[in-house]
């Protein structure tokens, strides 16, 4: 009988062009340690970086599915009996939507200067090894909320200042009615 179960992401692994972290996500218990972490990182990155155009392969009874941007490698990887094209679309989905977020600039500098966006984007597509979206532009508009503006703030939540900017705010819009 087949094990059915919704965590089906074993890890999310960004590496450099020379096999650094970028970014990384495991869950389950795998690789618990940071030394079979690095282990992993290093194996993984030295079977992928002389096809940087090839999109899956079998690695340490896992299957993973790569992608390369300018100097970065997004790499997802599954669970052997995963299916391919699900994994996939996970990885078109988070791929994209990081393109999306820096605008379509996605390097190693890039990225580390906007990491806040690239782990919201993350954690809004996977959480702890569950598919939460598939949707690149659902993951971008939850990761890029608009600020609230003071209006939308209720009077006791803002301070003495914001208050009268907003009552004024208001005052203002009235008498112009």
């Amino acid at each position: 009988m087949v094990n059915l179960t919704l965590y089906t992401i074993k890890a999310v692994v960004m590496l450099d062009s020379e096999g650094g972290r970028v970014l990384a996500k495991y869950f389950g218990q795998d690789y618990s340690s940071a030394k079979d972490q690095k282990a992993f990182e290093k194996g993984l990155y030295e079977k992928t970086k002389r096809a940087p155009h090839g999109e899956i392969l079998l690695f340490d009874n896992q299957v993973v599915l790569y992608r390369f941007h300018e100097d970065v490698f997004f790499y997802i990887v599954g669970m052997p009996e995963e299916n391919e094209a699900m994994l996939l679309v996970i990885l078109n989905a988070f791929s994209d939507a990081v393109s999306m977020l820096l605008r379509h600039q996605i390097s190693k500098r890039i990225i580390l200067e906007n990491l806040d966006l690239v782990v919201l984007a993350l954690d809004e597509t996977i959480d702890e090894g569950i598919v939460l979206e598939t949707d690149p532009s659902a993951i971008v508009a939850r990761v890029s909320k608009p600020r609230e503006t003071l209006s939308d703030v209720p009077l006791s939540e803002q301070t003495l200042i914001q208050a009268y900017q907003t009552a004024k705010e208001k005052f203002g819009t009235a008498l112009l009615k």
